[in-house]
């Protein structure tokens, strides 16, 4: 009876030994998780692909990102709006980046949009053109070719070089949506496939006009009032600046694991404090 007592004794110190381990062992997986949950083992690669505009913020949102999480890697690249969507689409990329609206075809193919930040668009001309404010229907008229003379606009006697975005151009496309009213540019004008290009024409050529994002626009180029409203950040948010456009990140559905985790660092306050330190207009 002795030896059975003792046998029973041993198997209880055994199953609390065995008890206490596997607690142990799931406390252990636990903080597991919750370490991964609070991204401290995140790890990957991770494409973001898409419009010019948007790239540099990108760009900064990515490096700060990746020196939080050093087991992450995010590829930035351009192309433009058009083709950050296809990529998305097709898999190529996780993130698409439009600074555009959605088309409704391109609605249709299964993307998610998640607006990051707003921007204005601004129109800029040489810091020694006399013109300090121009017109919709003005503007309008420059970029179809029908206005070709900076007299005509209170300046100067002398031609107007138009400076453009390329087709599929995020900027262009919101331009053309809002400016342009289902009328095509003037096949005269000076195409430049990236916001700075845009910029440096306009800074170095003193008959030139050209549209560029706000986010943009430095003391080498200066900015006209579009209808009477200066592009500001209070003028895009109170709606008074009419040309803006919100910056977009699109998904293949909704996004998941690591393109999750960075979307939500950059609509988080620490994200959108780095957009508006670049000179984006926050959404939160």
């Amino acid at each position: 009876m002795e030896y059975v007592k003792r046998r029973r004794l041993t198997s209880f110190v055994l199953l609390g030994l065995l008890l206490l381990i596997a607690g142990l062992v799931a406390g252990c997986g636990r903080q597991e998780v919750a370490d991964k949950m609070d991204g401290q083992q995140l790890r990957g690669t991770i494409t973001v692909a898409g419009s010019t505009s948007v790239q540099p913020f990108s760009d900064v949102l990515a490096e700060e990102f990746m020196k939080t999480h050093p087991g992450v890697q995010i590829d930035i690249q351009g192309g433009g709006s058009s083709q950050g969507i296809q990529a998305t689409v097709s898999g190529a990329a996780d993130i698409g980046a439009s600074s555009r609206e959605l088309k409704p075809k391109e609605k249709s193919q299964g993307l998610v949009e998640t607006t990051i930040a707003l921007d204005g668009i601004a129109i800029i001309v040489n810091p020694s053109n006399s013109v300090n404010d121009i017109t919709l229907d003005d503007l309008r008229n420059v970029y179809l070719g029908n206005i070709k003379n900076w007299k005509e606009l209170g300046g100067k006697d002398s031609p107007i070089t138009v400076v453009c975005r390329e087709a599929g151009s995020g900027t262009r496309g919101a331009f053309e949506e809002l400016i342009m009213n289902k009328q095509n540019v003037s096949n005269q004008v000076i195409i430049q496939n990236s916001t700075g290009a845009v910029k440096t024409t306009v800074a170095g050529y003193e008959k030139a006009i050209g549209f560029v994002s706000m986010a943009g626009i430095d003391q080498d180029v200066k900015i006209l009032k579009f209808d009477g409203v200066e592009p500001s950040v209070a003028n895009v948010k109170n709606g008074s600046y009419k040309m803006s456009r919100p910056f977009i990140y699109l998904t293949k559905g909704e996004a998941q694991g690591l393109t999750k985790a960075f979307i939500d660092f950059v609509l988080s306050d620490k994200g959108q404090a780095l957009m508006q330190e670049e000179g984006a207009i926050t959404v939160k």
